[in-house]
């Protein structure tokens, strides 16, 4: 089965081969080895990040109109190659074929938005307490950038670091995930055949404990942006030898607040959408629901049902199936061990809880969207990212405990309500402790606007003129002009 791009690497502008172990490359619908490339070597690596460096300086020196224009091509290269670009994601990541296609049309819209943004980077003049001085804040590129980016959205991750870094003037050295390192190689061929300078994009492909922990480490990176678990997102700052700047956007445990007054229909199709989606492999995914006791068991038997029309399927096959495979083993083994849990705890299991019936589903990473209500606090579903398809569910009886339950997390990535009086929605996204909520629809994150964490979540933002922002350094001009001459 072709990859539709070649296990090259990108150094230097050269397109090579990694000198290091060889990395096998699962479609996680079948079970079977469909590609291998080569990882990048110590030696290779070292040469990456010395070429980002040496090709910083023009690139931030460039206009930015002329950074503009190559990101505004690279869009619209990537749009051309959406099918083959999209049979690619879904070939090493799972996820039905339309849904790929998606992902990758938000990708070129990420190059258009961070094209015109580029444009738009503005300074500012500081009044002094004496007219002969005069301060200039300027905004400059922080310099190279180490981008690690997580396999459930294998080309939005890549291109909301890639396409707000480039616009800032910034040069890249970007990790892929190992599981799904074809996507950000094609995206690499997106911006080669742009036009895009030697050096100030470099993709390599390898194992994140080596070639992202080289990259956190080496003193000539500036700035990490990277996207994953809790777990990574400390070791990164505890692995610091140096002082750079971080950007993380690390897990989510997100809640949804269902009131009393909420459109019950509309709360379940949301549920369902955004509880299940990509199998739940998502940081914004609804991982516990808190529902008004007069609405509760009308909400299970809406959502169980739901849950179980959901048409699962391998990608290829069914582009337009709701689910596909998951990515590979481990999120089912964690979402197999957060069931198992919330059972022995006391849960009841209204759907799913098992993987699909069927000879199509005996060798993929394949499980049925999985409901447990009657849930608890202790229980892992309402406490810890599954980020596998199930959610808890639990009862409230005023919106003082619904707030209370939604907060007592260490995650405040997104949150979700769905209410009809205003009073409500108010009382709640004043108090829900979130970096975004989502009201009546469970779209939390679009590119025009700020997207980071809260708590445990991270530090920093992406999407938006401030995910912009997040690449540059400010500096302080404090000028004295001297009184011009022959002037009284």
């Amino acid at each position: 089965m072709t990859m539709g791009v070649s296990g090259e690497v990108l150094i230097g502008g050269k397109w090579v081969a990694g000198n290091g172990s060889p990395v096998a490359v699962e479609n996680p619908a079948t079970g079977e080895i469909v590609a291998e490339l080569n990882a990048v070597s110590k030696e290779q690596l070292e040469v990456a990040v010395t070429a980002a460096r040496a090709a910083f300086p023009a690139w931030a020196a460039l206009p930015p109109v002329a950074r503009a224009a190559l990101l505004r091509r690279t869009g619209d290269l990537v749009m051309e190659r959406a099918a083959d670009m999209a049979r690619t994601m879904t070939i090493e990541q799972g996820k039905p074929l339309n849904e790929a296609h998606g992902e990758i049309e938000k990708l070129a819209q990420t190059f258009w938005f961070y094209a015109e943004e580029a444009v738009r980077v503005h300074g500012e003049i500081i009044p002094n307490d004496s007219i002969e001085f005069q301060s200039l804040v300027v905004r400059e590129p922080i310099g190279v950038v180490a981008a690690i980016s997580p396999w459930n959205y294998p080309a939005e991750l890549i291109g909301w670091k890639l396409a707000a870094g480039l616009a800032a003037g910034c040069t890249l050295v970007i990790k892929p995930p190992e599981l799904t390192p074809f996507t950000g190689l094609a995206i690499g061929r997106c911006l080669t055949d742009a036009g895009l300078p030697d050096g100030v994009v470099n993709i390599l492909a390898g194992k994140g404990r080596d070639i992202g922990q080289a990259l956190i480490e080496h003193p000539q990176i500036d700035k990490i942006a990277f996207t994953g678990s809790n777990a990574v997102g400390i070791k990164i700052q505890q692995s610091l030898s140096s002082i750079k700047r971080l950007s993380l956007e690390l897990g989510g445990n997100c809640p949804l607040v269902v009131t009393s007054s909420a459109d019950l229909d509309a709360a379940v199709k949301g549920a369902a959408r955004r509880s299940f989606r990509n199998m739940g492999q998502i940081c914004i995914a609804i991982n516990r629901i808190y529902v008004a006791r007069d609405l509760y068991e009308p909400f299970l038997e809406r959502l169980a049902a739901a849950a179980d029309k959901l048409v699962i399927a391998n990608g290829l096959d069914n582009p337009a199936a709701d689910l596909g495979a998951m990515a590979s083993a481990d999120p089912l083994t964690k979402t197999k061990d957060h069931l198992a849990d919330g059972l022995a705890r006391g849960a009841r299991l209204i759907a799913g809880g098992a993987a699909p019936e069927g000879d199509a589903f005996t060798r993929g990473h394949f499980f049925r969207p999985t409901v447990l209500a009657d849930c608890t606090p202790d229980m892992k579903v309402m406490s810890e990212e599954t980020f596998g398809p199930l959610v808890g569910v639990a009862p409230f009886d005023d919106l003082a405990e619904a707030v209370e339950l939604a907060n007592a997390s260490l995650h405040g990535l997104a949150a979700y309500v769905y209410a009809k009086h205003m009073d409500e929605m108010r009382y709640l996204t004043a108090r829900l402790d979130f970096g975004s909520v989502a009201v009546n629809n469970v779209d939390a994150g679009i590119i025009n606007a700020p997207y980071g964490g809260r708590k445990q979540s991270g530090v920093g933002y992406e999407h938006g003129r401030e995910g912009l922002l997040e690449y540059f350094n400010l500096k302080h001009v404090r000028i004295r002009y001297d009184h011009p001459e022959g002037i009284a």
